[in-house]
């Protein structure tokens, strides 16, 4: 599944050494054959529209303490993950081993495919759907993308809102699509027609 590595990208297995690493529980084996060639887009806050704690993170390590706010509750038992996250400074997590299936797109659609978990991986942009991301966290998802298109064959980006349309609306309209669109432009990488072209 994955092609060679890069200096510049430096991995090991799939660990993407530019990021802080904690392992999720979530997550299974992808199926046989599957080509990892979609990042899917999310947003995500604990509670909304809260940013600099540790509640991602210790929702994504099952770890989240159900009764230390009221929002919780609404959650409580949520068993979720994705491969990466994004803080608003830009720092970045991985959580999920690439060569593994992480729960972050549910039931989803996208290129012809049912179940987008099975071949795509996962960003989570710390931030509330609607509202603007900071910059650092753009230069992240970047540089981000770029090392994941030197080890995966990535022919999509997209957003959650796009693999689940009137299920989830995230990353949302504060989103500016037009900055990867510019850093991939002439790849040969397909955004969702939806989106305006840079």
């Amino acid at each position: 599944m994955a092609k060679k590595s890069s200096p510049a990208h430096p991995w090991r297995g799939g660990w993407y050494q530019g990021a802080r690493q904690l392992q999720s529980p979530n997550h299974g084996s992808r199926p046989a054959g599957a080509a990892i060639d979609l990042i899917v887009v999310h947003s995500i806050s604990l509670p909304p529209g809260e940013y600099g704690g540790q509640a991602v993170q210790q929702l994504f390590t099952n770890r989240l303490d159900w009764d230390a706010h009221p929002y919780f509750q609404s959650i409580r038992g949520l068993e979720v993950s994705a491969h990466f996250f994004i803080a608003r400074d830009g720092r970045l997590w991985q959580f999920v081993d690439t060569e593994r299936r992480a729960w972050h797109a549910g039931r989803s659609h996208y290129r012809g495919r049912d179940g987008c978990n099975d071949d795509s991986i996962g960003v989570e942009l710390e931030g509330l759907e609607g509202e603007a991301f900071e910059a650092p966290q753009y230069l992240s998802l970047l540089r981000l993308c770029k090392a994941l298109t030197l080890r995966y064959p990535i022919g999509y980006i997209a957003g959650h809102e796009h693999i689940a349309p009137h299920r989830k609306n995230d990353p949302g309209p504060g989103f500016e699509w037009q900055r990867l669109q510019s850093a991939f432009a002439g790849s040969g990488i397909l955004f969702p027609p939806t989106i305006r072209a840079a």
